[in-house]
């Protein structure tokens, strides 16, 4: 049986290859509609981290496929280097050069020639974080400390004092880790990225779905004040359930306007289980500092009215199919996502475990905060009400 040939990946393929990968298809769509193998694609888009390769092009001042072939014509000819220089308006020791590096008079072909230049063209940039290697360790300290790529890079504009040597876009981090060749940051590294793929993913390759429960008595988030809106006082929060294996879960608040992440444990999922464990939590704040609770439509919160009469806190629900609408507890939730994967069975930490990592969180700097931490932000708003 003979060997059947391998057919190379062209160019204008790996152009809708990557266009396709950007709208968010799978590597088996991107595979089936090339009529490829599902490893040929993952090869092509995994040696570049995900990330489209930026498009070659040619410099303005190099010699053309047009003008190389009227080389190879007037070579031919028997015509001077001197007199094709003069026709094509060119230096005459750009066109002894070309000649002689490329088989001289008797072996110059201009499409030989051509693929010569394009090929000796390749001088990729040499990455800064494998120049500078103090910075490159500083970098990879405050990953294994969960800091995410942009934490690190507004961090170390904050402290550099405007030196560029001692800056670094999060671009570049992201680029270091999945593109391997790069030679910068180490590939386990990535495990303490919040997504731990080894490669960039669009934004459109999945879509979240939600199986909401019909709860009675809600009060809609349309009917929040503006002062929750905007984010302008303390004290207003947004929750749901970090789901765990063996239906385990942890319920997460998050504060509006400082970001300030709490862990609650709850030993089960029933609202009566849930509800009795936010009271319980409700009680360790200042008033002042939980006025609101915004929470999607699980039916977890069937006894949303019980937990109001109890704290004398208002609870307001997400559209339905809406959870963007509780955007800092989403983040948040994804962010926890590091230190409980899914699957995790959540019910073996206890509560001084969960404070343990909220701590963590709290004491992370954030971006929306101007790179301050939630910790910082929460305990001025402490010292403002006590």
């Amino acid at each position: 049986m003979a060997p059947r040939l391998r057919r190379h990946i062209t160019d204008s393929e790996k152009t809708l290859l990557w266009e396709r990968w950007r709208r968010g298809e799978s590597l088996h769509q991107i595979a089936r509609w090339l009529g490829r193998r599902h490893s040929s694609i993952r090869r092509v888009i995994a040696q570049a981290g995900g990330i489209r390769p930026v498009p070659r092009r040619r410099s303005p001042r190099a010699l053309t496929l047009a003008e190389r072939e009227e080389i190879s014509r007037q070579v031919a000819l028997g015509q001077s280097l001197r007199q094709i220089a003069a026709q094509l308006g060119r230096a005459p020791s750009t066109i002894s050069r070309e000649v002689e590096r490329n088989g001289g008079r008797d072996g110059y072909r201009a499409s030989h020639a051509d693929q010569r230049a394009w090929d000796r063209a390749r001088r990729p940039k040499v990455c800064k974080l494998r120049k500078h290697r103090v910075l490159a360790r500083l970098v990879a300290d405050k990953l294994q400390l969960q800091w995410s790529p942009v934490q690190i890079a507004g961090w170390l504009k904050q402290r550099s004092g405007g030196q560029e040597e001692h800056q670094v876009s999060h671009e570049t981090i992201y680029r270091s880790l999945f593109i391997q060749a790069r030679g910068a940051l180490k590939k386990e590294l990535l495990a303490h990225l919040r997504h731990t793929r080894a490669m960039r993913r669009s934004r459109h390759h999945t879509q979240k779905t939600a199986n909401h429960g019909q709860l009675t008595d809600m009060v809609s988030i349309r009917e929040r004040p503006a002062d929750v809106e905007d984010r302008a006082l303390p004290g207003h929060w947004e929750g749901d359930l970090l789901m765990g294996s063996h239906n385990s879960q942890i319920a997460t608040l998050v504060e509006r306007h400082t970001r300030y992440v709490m862990l609650v444990k709850v030993d089960g999922r029933d609202t009566q289980t849930v509800i009795d464990a936010l009271i319980k939590h409700a009680h360790k704040l200042p008033r002042e500092l939980y006025k609101s609770l915004t929470w999607d439509r699980g039916k977890e919160m069937a006894d949303h009215r019980r937990f109001t009469l109890a704290t004398d806190i208002q609870v307001y629900f997400c559209d339905p199919q809406h959870p963007w609408q509780r955007g800092s507890n989403e983040n948040t939730n994804g962010l926890l996502r590091q230190y409980f994967p899914k699957g995790t069975d959540v019910s073996v930490y206890s509560q001084a475990k969960l404070d343990a990592v909220a701590r963590r969180l709290n004491e992370r700097p954030r971006q929306t905060l101007n790179f301050e931490t939630p910790a910082e932000r929460f305990q001025q708003c402490v010292a403002v009400t006590s």
